[in-house]
């Protein structure tokens, strides 16, 4: 092990001096000097990384607010909006995958730059189809540049600032959370300020994802264009060239136990979160909550994720296992599901809060994918696998919810899933959480 580690070592040094020389000689830190360069493209990273969070969301949460409003616009059923409110987990299982393979040949700003401009076009396009599946289709545009984004941020952290993955993980996830309840609190207001027609209301979001296509195209820009990207590496791919000749062989991420557990804590996360996403303004409004208070409400469960998204990734990397911060998120939503059914016009605000409490899972999982890989090539698969398959395993979530509301009459089977699937949730992000590496365990299996 010890020779192993020395010449891997070396391995590192040598390509790193290589990597130097190349980037001394062929990037434009030559003629404007490197530190200035790389301190005006390390904050147009983060520019474009807080806007890209900010438009993560707003696709799904919007259209939440105004389910009601577009199913009868749209003459949906309630087994076709769940199916709806299952699209964004499908989209992002199928086109999430793609990401790593796409960010190596064109590199992670182009792609991201495209994702943003989807989202533009989905977004813009949806609410003036007039049918069904031609909405179902333009969200799916949208949702395809989301998901190539999901995947992409944790690797764009992990090679940019990889002494900070914490607190750029931290500040990405809150302003995902901003985006989120943002969506959810204005769009009812928008909507009757731009004359109380729905399709205004969800296509003037497209105008914020527009906003986070400029930082992107500026640095594609700066680095030339697709083809100078791949011979020219930015920093995050030589970074990446730097650690894959220390693989003696390609990380087989499915031999991971800790792969997996993550896969299955990010589905389950998943789940609640488009549920509550999907059908929580629905459930209070069947409640006798009015439509804007209950947008407010949804508001009010994303909110609380701007504050703890930032605090919880910290927290987490300055603990050997984050299992304890999982079994507090999961009592939490326990406990706003069980005020859901018991008193949910009563107690609204609180349930609210206990279920955006339960939702910043999703940062906490973001951070575990940057812990449980030492590498940025590991970090990029890790992140593709458990986001895809995660992402699968959502899928059904918010259509069986769709089909017990419809059959049932009420709340109180898809509430009891929601519960239901809290418990296995906190167990797998108990194992997510060991303080281990995927490359570790794909190499001893």
């Amino acid at each position: 092990m010890a020779s192993e580690e020395t010449r891997t070592a070396e391995t590192r040094t040598a390509m790193s001096s290589t990597d130097r020389g190349t980037a001394t000689a062929n990037t434009p830190e030559t003629t404007h000097g490197a530190g200035g360069t790389r301190a005006w493209a390390t904050r147009l990273v983060v520019v474009g990384i807080v806007l890209s969070a900010l438009n993560l969301r707003p696709a799904i949460t919007s259209l939440g607010a105004l389910l009601e409003e577009v199913r009868d616009g749209l003459g949906m059923s309630g087994s076709v909006a769940g199916l709806l409110t299952s699209v964004p987990p499908l989209c992002f299982a199928v086109f999430g995958v793609t990401a790593p393979r796409l960010a190596r040949r064109f590199g992670p700003a182009t792609v991201v730059c495209a994702g943003m401009v989807a989202i533009t076009a989905g977004l813009l396009i949806r609410p003036y189809t007039g049918s069904t599946a031609g909405f179902l289709a333009a969200s799916a545009l949208a949702l395809m540049g989301i998901a190539v984004s999901n995947v992409l941020m944790p690797v764009i952290v992990k090679r940019w600032f990889p002494d900070r993955v914490g607190p750029m993980t931290g500040l990405y996830s809150m302003a995902l959370a901003m985006g989120t309840s943002l969506a959810a609190a204005t769009t009812v207001p928008l909507t009757d300020a731009l004359g109380g027609g729905w399709r205004p209301g969800l296509a003037v979001w497209a105008v914020l994802a527009a906003a986070a296509v400029l930082p992107w195209l500026l640095l594609v820009r700066d680095r030339g264009t697709a083809s100078a990207q791949r011979s020219q590496p930015e920093p995050a791919a030589v970074h990446a060239a730097q650690e894959q000749p220390a693989q003696s062989a390609p990380l087989r991420i499915t031999r991971s136990r800790t792969a997996w557990a993550l896969a299955v804590f990010f589905g389950l996360q998943a789940t609640a979160a488009y549920i509550t996403m999907g059908w929580m303004p629905q459930i209070f409004r069947d409640a006798g909550v009015p439509a804007g208070t209950a947008g407010v409400l949804l508001a009010v469960t994303m909110a609380m994720g701007v504050p703890l998204a930032f605090v919880i990734p910290r927290v987490a990397t300055r603990l050997p296992h984050q299992g304890p911060i999982v079994l507090v998120l999961g009592v939490c939503g326990l406990a706003g599901y069980a005020g859901l059914y018991l008193a949910p016009v009563g107690g609204a605000w609180a349930w609210a809060v206990l279920l955006g409490v339960s939702n910043c899972a999703f940062p906490l999982a973001l951070t575990m994918v940057g812990m449980r890989a030492r590498s940025g090539a590991g970090v990029a698969q890790l992140s593709a696998f458990a986001q895809s398959t995660g992402y699968l395993i959502s899928i059904p979530g918010p259509l069986l919810v769709g089909v017990l509301y419809q059959h049932s009459g009420g709340w109180g089977l898809p509430i009891a899933l929601m519960s239901g699937l809290m418990v296995p949730q906190i167990l797998v992000g108990f194992l997510a959480g060991r303080n281990r590496t995927v490359e570790d365990e794909a190499a001893a299996r």
